[in-house]
């Protein structure tokens, strides 16, 4: 069994950005969306006009903190072969009744893809603002980078 990563959030967080489960590069790294092809870091960067992706890692997390957004990721551990959605088994969601406890000020959840957005509709009827995303993974590349962002760029209204 795979265990995923804590969420990255604080008192001021009023985003949360959610994946799926982490990739192989990601749990290799310990670090969110680590793999070099995801458009993650360039479109959330992009975004909230940071360099994240030219940015380590930990500034890259300070900054969008800085910005009250945070990260997490629907499942707290599942079952699976290499790095695809597809290939999850026997997953286990993440405590999401809890994480009013990292941030009180969450009012809007984003789902990074229609893996993690098969739970929008919970989440909205748990009283939030809901976007669903097309994947940052360099799997969803029916998508350009410039089609992706117009629709991430919803993350800030």
């Amino acid at each position: 069994m795979l265990k995923g990563f804590p969420p990255i959030a604080d008192n001021n967080t009023h985003t949360l950005i959610l994946g799926s489960f982490p990739g192989v590069a990601s749990l290799d790294a310990a670090q969110y969306y680590a793999h070099p092809r995801n458009q993650f870091w360039r479109l959330v960067g992009t975004v909230i006009e940071e360099p994240l992706n030219e940015l380590p890692y930990d500034d890259r997390v300070l900054r969008l903190l800085k910005h009250g957004i945070g990260l997490w990721d629907v499942l707290a551990a599942c079952e699976r072969e290499g790095s695809l959605d597809t290939a999850i088994r026997n997953a286990n969601p993440n405590d999401f009744a809890s994480f009013r406890l990292h941030a009180p000020r969450l009012k809007k959840l984003c789902f990074n893809g229609k893996t993690s957005g098969r739970f929008e509709p919970v989440i909205r009827a748990a009283g939030y603002e809901t976007l669903v995303l097309p994947s940052s993974s360099p799997a969803n590349a029916i998508l350009s980078f410039d089609q992706k962002l117009r629709i991430w760029r919803d993350i800030l209204k």
